[in-house]
């Protein structure tokens, strides 16, 4: 990949852009890209910045199958009372050792949790709406694709790293074995998958500097992004 030069600033005469959520209108980008390509790199420095909010699929997954949810409710009569633990929540271990090998459960259990997830994240884009605090809502989800996110996102972002720096990644950072690692590549979306259905495509196969500096480029060329806004309490 050919290196990009940054230096944290803004091409010239960029720099008073306005934010789109200047204009009260909420943007929502989703984000994907397979295990390995490091897409947390993008989704702290979105973080960073004033006005916006990322959220993470994986982390909604957990909020709602805490008890006193719908999807609570509906794994623990499916599954019986074996399903909890000490505390009365679900056994995330219990309950992943029995879809493991069992497909047609897997499926159910998926059914359950992928709405679920998806009605919580449309919740939070209209309360953020009625606030009008935020100038864009991030949504990170592995199956962005499959779950058809694009109802909710107004555009996709494919986060790509080369396969070989994947594994790597994968081998240093969770003691992954290649076996392993070639099972999950085939599970995954392919790239040719991401790509067609993603508008962006943001390379992070090289230093965090060069793929912060696509991102900044992405957020300047959709009026998402001004040098005054960068950085927290530089409002």
């Amino acid at each position: 990949m050919k290196p990009i030069e940054t230096t944290g600033k803004l091409p010239a005469g960029t720099a008073d852009r306005q934010p789109a959520g200047a204009s009260g209108r909420l943007r929502v980008i989703g984000i994907t890209g397979g295990v390995g390509a490091g897409k947390s790199t993008v989704l702290d420095y979105l973080a960073s910045l004033p006005g916006v909010r990322v959220e993470e699929a994986d982390r909604i997954g957990h909020l709602v199958m805490e008890p006193g949810t719908k999807a609570f409710r509906e794994i623990r009569e499916h599954f019986g009372e074996e399903i909890l633990d000490a505390e009365g929540r679900i056994a995330r271990p219990v309950l992943s050792r029995l879809v493991f090998a069992d497909r047609e459960e897997l499926s159910w259990l998926n059914g359950v949790i992928h709405p679920a997830v998806k009605d919580w994240f449309r919740q939070e884009i209209r309360r953020e709406k009625e606030k009008g605090a935020l100038r864009l809502f991030v949504i990170e989800a592995a199956l962005l694709i499959e779950d058809h996110y694009e109802e909710l996102c107004e555009e996709l972002w494919y986060i790509y790293t080369e396969p070989e720096i994947r594994k790597e990644r994968l081998r240093a950072s969770r003691g992954y074995t290649d076996e392993k690692i070639e099972a999950i590549f085939r599970n995954q979306q392919t790239d040719e998958g991401f790509r067609a259905h993603c508008r962006e495509v943001i390379d992070n196969s090289g230093s965090p500097g060069e793929t912060l500096a696509q991102v900044r480029a992405l957020l300047v060329k959709k009026g998402l992004w001004s040098e005054r806004y960068e950085g927290k309490g530089d409002t």
